[in-house]
């Protein structure tokens, strides 16, 4: 059965997450057909991209699978880690993203959440970054994601608690760009989707790629950069990855 489904309407191409039983994880499998429509859609020349649950079940994605992270001494997040590749196409793909959440979000897809261009929820969204909960050290770029979004403090309460935070929290913060009842959500979506469809590919592609390369334009110099990666490394080859994949594993509360 297909990790994902997808449909092409109006212009307008749609990724439907059809994991259900293992809560929409994003794993090497999902990812690799979400990359394979991706580039369909940009060979059909879409002009808007919505993301979604197929199920709109309780969670819309578990993030990362956390099955498939190294258990100890190699980098859990490098930049060829298939999440990591999903984060940077939905970034550049040339027509906008817009998330549609219905349920929880946790961890790499609360990630993935932020790199969409727009993003409308319901009322039972949540959302949650939780590299801590498992000593994980999460990378550079994922922080520049975040920090190019939210304010400083919220990064700094969402990376260090690691607890969700509900949809009228995440429309304060900028993380949503609206809150719509349930039963409006797809209609609501959907007539954003038509309205940007409208209107010029040429610029909006134009001005998707200059809003991308200016929010990512944070100057580091290569010292700081190795400095930053030493840090993570601390980490990685330390107990508490261990001990939180470990406790992740057995279905437990970690002991850090």
């Amino acid at each position: 059965m297909a990790l994902i489904e997808t449909t092409l309407e109006d212009r307008i191409g749609t990724i439907a997450f059809n994991r259900d039983s293992q809560r929409n994880a994003l794993s090497t499998a999902l990812i690799d057909e979400f990359l394979t429509a991706l580039e369909d859609f940009k060979t059909e020349k879409v002009r808007v991209v919505v993301l979604r649950s197929a199920s709109g079940g309780k969670v819309w994605s578990a993030g990362h699978d956390v099955h498939e992270l190294p258990k100890a001494d190699v980098d859990p997040l490098p930049y060829d880690d298939p999440l990591m590749r999903l984060l940077r196409a939905v970034k550049a793909f040339p027509a906008p993203v817009i998330a549609m959440v219905h349920g929880s979000v946790w961890g790499g897809a609360c990630d993935l959440v932020i790199a969409c261009d727009l993003v409308y929820c319901d009322e039972t969204a949540t959302f949650a970054i939780t590299p801590t909960k498992l000593g994980l050290p999460y990378n550079v770029a994922g922080l520049l994601n975040f920090l190019s979004r939210l304010p400083l403090n919220v990064v700094k309460e969402m990376f260090f608690s690691a607890e969700p935070i509900t949809a009228d929290r995440a429309a304060q913060v900028n993380i949503v760009n609206e809150i719509v009842p349930e039963q409006q959500l797809e209609q609501t979506v959907h007539a954003m989707a038509r309205l940007i469809a409208s209107r010029s590919v040429a610029a909006i592609t134009a001005t998707k790629e200059s809003i991308r390369v200016l929010s990512e334009s944070a100057a580091i110099n290569p010292t700081t950069f190795e400095y930053l990666n030493g840090l993570r490394r601390e980490v990685y080859f330390g107990p508490d990855y261990r001990e939180g994949l470990r406790a992740f594993m057995e279905k437990r509360a970690p002991r850090f």
